[in-house]
């Protein structure tokens, strides 16, 4: 690969990428001045625009700066003016540039707790904030007779090590709740698929793949005995399409449609409709449930002809990231063992879902990802993602215009201090896009910021080999192009996005913005 000095921080990633390294546990980099003394740190008074989408895995990071009784880590004193680019969470003190545009009401969730059903989600740590959070509308306090149980997931450095994670007792945990007669719903989500499927080991994602098929065997054999009918469906596509066309490993989600499965024998009758999404599994279940759709949730029930007028007890099960195709190539979904699934399409009314782009609330053409498909799975209706209220800010000027944005840039302008910008660096991350750090970095060209410094994250889901360091020397390019900001620090995500109190890994993060913590990397590299 061609080298380009011009660019130190490209450099300095390629030169990783040879130490083994890769984007996403990349090592914390540093750049320095000719007398090894960090550039561009954190310091009091600083602004910092923290630019990352969903929120749920910059929580952490974002408290480590501005929550004033933090006990996790000992840390500098100093106060920084933070923005985030959409909601965090309702209690940081923080501005927020796209702050909600009101809470999604009347959500599955919503209607069967205002009907006095009891329901409860079962998920394992590493993702059960989709099955609470995202599932709900992004409401963060349960509804009345709502219950999650969390099943903590594996301490393991990484997943491939132990691709079966809890998935054996999330179901045990799920079984359990099937033979109380008093829940109605039931939310089982086995998360290994997607969460392995990221991971560059064949042999763990297999695993993965055929452990979520046995779990799926055992909670629906579970529901039969206990009368309550299972829905089977997925939150977005992984590893159903694993290779690109030349044969490396492509470990991003997808835009596959995802299955959508109805085991119970006692509804042998029941149709399902074809050209469904995933918005309209929640007005299946109020179908199933016997319960009023609101007029709000537009989606549409699945089931067309069939189902009787007595109410049913509802599991629904979510296979994170167990796309549905039929494609050969690549498609580890259909090499591994799966005795279960395959038994269940075989007998069991079935059909796919979108479950990417447009229906979930994406840019046509995009992907899926977990927070889209379970927001749409618990909504029943399409609800405009972040990216394209933001994607439209940007092209009709008023990105430009947004106070929030515009508070941080002028702030550190009129104060003397710098401006600091953060977060994700990827052509297309359901975390954000180098897109909105390109729109950050033209407004502060317009704004007349002196003191810009950039802070970026790298992960690579979706992306080819080598694609970090692409987009770090695109960065560096762009700045010179607009004569504003320097790239100074660049992370692997695994460090900077946590989202299961893994302290350890955010105080890594923190020291390297704040005292420039991490392999130096000189301007003249």
């Amino acid at each position: 690969m061609t080298k380009s000095k011009s660019y130190p921080m490209a450099e300095a990633v390629r030169d990783a990428y040879q130490r083994g390294e890769e984007d996403e546990a990349l090592e914390p980099l540093v750049l320095v001045d000719e007398f090894g003394n960090p550039l561009g740190r954190i310091q009091n008074g600083d602004y910092v625009i923290f630019y990352d989408l969903r929120g749920e895995r910059e929580i952490e990071l974002t408290r480590a700066f501005v929550d004033e009784a933090f006990p996790h880590f000992d840390r500098t004193a100093m106060a920084v003016p933070f923005v985030t680019m959409i909601e965090y969470a309702q209690d940081l003190p923080v501005k927020v540039a796209f702050p909600p545009e009101g809470e999604v009401r009347n959500t599955l969730s919503e209607v069967v707790s205002r009907h006095g059903l009891q329901q409860i989600k079962v998920s394992e740590t590493e993702k059960s904030i989709h099955v609470s959070y995202f599932l709900n509308g992004k409401r963060e306090a349960p509804f009345p007779g709502e219950r999650l149980v969390a099943v903590p997931s594996p301490d393991v450095d990484n997943y491939a090590a132990m691709p079966e994670m809890s998935a054996g007792a999330v179901a045990g945990a799920v079984v359990d709740a099937l033979h109380d007669p008093e829940l109605d719903l039931i939310v089982a989500n086995f998360v290994n698929v997607d969460v392995v499927g990221h991971i560059e080991d064949r042999e763990a994602v297999i695993r993965a793949v055929e452990e979520v098929d046995r779990r799926i065997g055992e909670v629906v054999a579970a529901a039969q005995v206990a009368g309550v009918t299972s829905l089977i469906t997925a939150d977005h596509g992984t590893v159903e399409r694993w290779l690109y066309p030349d044969g490396t490993v492509d470990t991003g989600h997808t835009d596959s449609l995802v299955p959508f499965v109805l085991v119970d024998p006692r509804l042998s009758g029941v149709m399902l409709r074809e050209g469904g999404a995933l918005t309209d599994v929640a007005p299946t279940i109020l179908k199933l449930l016997n319960l009023p759709q609101p007029a709000d949730m537009t989606g549409r029930s699945l089931i067309s002809i069939g189902l009787p007028e007595s109410r049913t007890r509802v599991l629904l099960v979510i296979a994170d990231g167990w796309g549905s195709s039929d494609e050969t190539f690549g498609n580890l979904i259909l090499e591994a063992e799966t005795p279960v699934m395959d038994a269940l399409l075989e007998t069991c009314t079935n059909t796919r879902l979108a479950a990417a782009g447009k229906p979930v609330g994406m840019p046509p053409g995009t992907v899926g990802n977990s927070e889209a498909g379970h927001s749409h799975i618990g909504a029943g209706r399409r609800i405009p993602a972040d990216r394209v209220r933001i994607d439209e800010a940007i092209e009709d000027g008023s990105f430009f215009q947004n106070e929030a944005l515009l508070w941080a840039m002028r702030g550190a302008k009129r104060d003397g201090g710098r401006l600091h910008l953060l977060g994700i660096v990827s052509f297309y991350s359901s975390h954000g896009s180098v897109a909105h750090l390109d729109a950050l970095l033209e407004m502060t060209r317009r704004e007349g910021v002196p003191e810009v410094y950039h802070h970026a994250m790298l992960g690579r889901r979706g992306e080819r080999v080598g694609s970090g360091a692409h987009y770090i020397e695109g960065v560096e390019k762009e700045m010179d192009r607009l004569g504003v900001g320097i790239e100074v620090s660049v992370i692997g995500r695994f460090w900077s996005l946590d989202r299961e109190e893994n302290w350890d890994r955010i105080e890594k993060t923190y020291r390297w913005l704040v005292e420039g913590r991490g392999r130096p990397v000189s301007r003249s590299y």
